[in-house]
């Protein structure tokens, strides 16, 4: 039996976008030198030098939302937080990224440390919207808000 040549144009048509691709048609990775360094500090708990790198890169790029994240995160976990600070920063990153999971994650938490459960919950319902799979960010939040509310009050 002879293929036809409706299988055999099929055949060309699937193989042939394959066949003109490179062997790695990914695009290159790029990386963001500043995340780089404030996330190396942060990983080292080197609050300070995060805080300093990233208020740096908010002064030439204040339109990234990553940074204003991790700007808010890393004076969070810092000594003494400003929470007004913290709380700038997360509300710009999601004004600027209102999709940003990490954003959601963190500014949640950032409520609870001051007691707003309310506002963390909100923060969570997002997260749930965002995340058409369970993500990182709404689990680790989830598991934040039950630790908060098994708190003895």
């Amino acid at each position: 039996m002879k293929p036809s040549f409706l299988s055999f144009t099929l055949g060309v048509l699937l193989l042939a976008p394959a066949a003109a691709l490179p062997a790695d048609s990914s695009p290159p990775v790029r990386t963001d030198p500043v995340l780089e360094q404030a996330t190396k500090a942060v990983s080292s708990k080197d609050w300070p030098q995060a805080q300093a790198v990233l208020k740096d890169a908010l002064a030439r790029d204040p339109g990234n939302p990553d940074y204003h994240n991790l700007y808010a995160y890393s004076i969070r976990k810092g000594a003494n937080p400003d929470m007004n600070l913290v709380f700038k920063h997360y509300s710009e990153a999601l004004r600027l990224d209102p999709k940003h999971r990490g954003a959601h994650e963190y500014i949640g938490e950032a409520y609870l440390m001051v007691g707003n459960l309310p506002k963390a919950k909100e923060h969570l319902s997002s997260l749930d919207k965002l995340c058409f799979f369970p993500c990182s960010e709404f689990t680790d939040l989830k598991k934040s808000i039950a630790a908060y509310e098994a708190k003895p009050k």
